[in-house]
């Protein structure tokens, strides 16, 4: 859009401009009430936009893309459900109750959509396995599909719809935390900003879900900023449960709220991106609003998001894949190996470096793999692994580098092998499989997801929920895929 949001001519600041929704809005309209103030661009755009997702054809590339990312989040709901996070909540929301109306994945437990969606964000994100936005720093998919399913849930909506509310939310969450400004949102500010885009994510597809109109689209956003939070001192949980409920179920559980109070009849302010005391008034200086409707309906961001090959912590994916086509160019062993010298930005390494979970401890991954040949779910989560003897002298030949190059790029590594017989093999990992620039088509997406959902669900309820979600558009209500998502007996 012409003039940008600082643009306001002389005399006019920023501050007035974001107060004003506009500088004609703020110079025009000078004794409009303080509680009454009118609707801006950003918002107009922005809310009529969401309003109309639930009918809006998306291109054929993000339908596709869109069903793996289901997939992808159904999995890692499912063998979360496995994990301690996931049965912390699978506890909650059972001894909870509640009307049977939406699905807790991997039990047997129904309740209300706000609960069933804390519950799957929590499980989404108990370890390394779910999708993530690099631009964004965020992870859209534990906190959007919970709340599209939750809603979609309650009001029995079509598999096409549910579809097009998770790609709503993955345009709108992301968008929300590049607008407000990252990385600077976490480290200068030591703001959550997974937390954040989820939210805003999971209300937008809770809200398309719930086939809000244009006005009710303005209130969902409006309950969504004043429940936007999180700190980024989930870094210092070790026990991943925190951390899973400020990614999934926070988000989720906030965004279905904002859903649901505004589809039974709540009012709230027209435009919380503008006027006194707004959204981004409450967040950094360096917010630019029009960034929110930057290119919607020509750049979807679920294109740009990445879904892992491998159930490990994000800077870890690159190594694995270094390895993985280094034993495929020369074959060796555990054995065969002196020395593994793995280089990674120095961010990336510190958030790596001798953990002590196994998903995100990246000297214990690359001994698995070399010992392996690959990183399965089990072998990713194997506590009692860590200690085995093999896997430590392994781990003794490998050494993290800490590299100030590879700090300027994004998720990139340099990894060298030197053998017994002094020869050195050496590989650039510069595109990581599943993200945009080297994405996983449809059958290792489909692999990865049988390997998370077989061991808790069965081999035949995963090749029949695999299925059901590839041809999601014949699905005429969203509820008939309880039976495959949930564990019986």
């Amino acid at each position: 859009m012409p003039g940008g949001p600082t643009s306001g001519g002389p005399g006019v600041t920023r501050r007035d401009v974001l107060q004003g929704g506009g500088a004609i809005a703020a110079v025009t309209i000078p004794g409009t009430a303080r509680g009454a103030q009118p609707v801006g661009p950003v918002m107009a755009a922005l809310s009529a936009y969401m309003s109309e997702a639930r009918d809006r054809a998306l291109p054929g590339d993000v339908v596709e893309k869109t069903k793996h990312h289901i997939l992808d989040t159904f999995a890692a709901m499912i063998s979360g459900a496995e994990l301690l996070p996931g049965q912390t909540a699978i506890k909650f929301v059972r001894g909870y109750g509640g009307d049977k109306i939406a699905t807790v994945v991997g039990s047997d437990v129904q309740t209300g959509p706000i609960e069933a969606a804390l519950a799957n964000g929590v499980m989404a994100h108990a370890d390394e396995t779910d999708d993530s936005h690099a631009p964004s720093l965020s992870h859209p998919g534990c906190a959007v599909v919970p709340a599209a399913l939750a809603v979609g849930e309650k009001f029995g909506i079509g598999g096409m719809h549910f579809l097009r509310a998770v790609a709503l939310g993955y345009d709108i969450g992301p968008r929300m935390t590049m607008t407000l400004g990252v990385p600077a949102l976490s480290r200068e500010l030591h703001k959550s900003s997974h937390s954040i885009a989820g939210a805003f994510g999971a209300a937008a597809a809770g809200g398309c879900a719930a086939s809000l109109n244009v006005q009710q689209m303005r209130w969902l956003i409006d309950y969504t900023a004043q429940q936007s939070s999180g700190i980024a001192a989930w870094q210092r949980d070790s026990a991943h449960v925190e951390k899973a409920f400020v990614f999934g179920g926070m988000p989720a559980r906030s965004g279905v709220t904002s859903a649901l109070l505004v589809s039974a009849g709540w009012s709230g302010i027209d435009d919380i991106l503008s006027g006194p005391d707004n959204f981004f008034l409450a967040n950094p200086p360096r917010s630019n609003p029009e960034r929110l409707i930057e290119k919607l309906g020509e750049r979807y961001e679920i294109i740009r998001t990445n879904i892992k090959k491998w159930s490990v912590g994000s800077p870890i994916q690159a190594p694995l894949d270094a390895l993985e086509a280094l034993l495929k160019r020369r074959p060796f062993g555990a054995d065969d190996v002196r020395k593994v010298i793995v280089r990674l930005g120095v961010r990336e390494a510190s958030v790596v470096n001798n953990r002590e979970i196994p998903d995100i401890c990246l000297q214990h991954m690359v001994a698995v793999m070399l010992l392996d040949k690959t990183v399965s779910f089990h072998a990713a989560h194997d506590v009692a692994r860590m200690q085995d003897a093999a896997t430590l002298r392994a781990r003794a030949k490998v050494e993290l580098v800490p590299d100030e190059e590879l700090e300027r790029v994004v998720r990139q590594s340099i990894v060298t092998v030197v053998l017994a017989d002094g020869t050195e093999l050496r590989e650039h990992v510069k595109a990581v499989r599943g993200t945009a620039d080297n994405p996983m088509p449809r059958d290792e997406v489909v692999a990865k997801c049988r390997d998370l959902i077989a061991p808790v669900l069965g081999a035949t309820t995963a090749a029949n929920l695999i299925e059901r979600v590839l041809k999601i558009e014949s699905t005429t209500n969203i509820r008939d895929f309880r039976p495959l998502l949930q564990k019986h007996g």
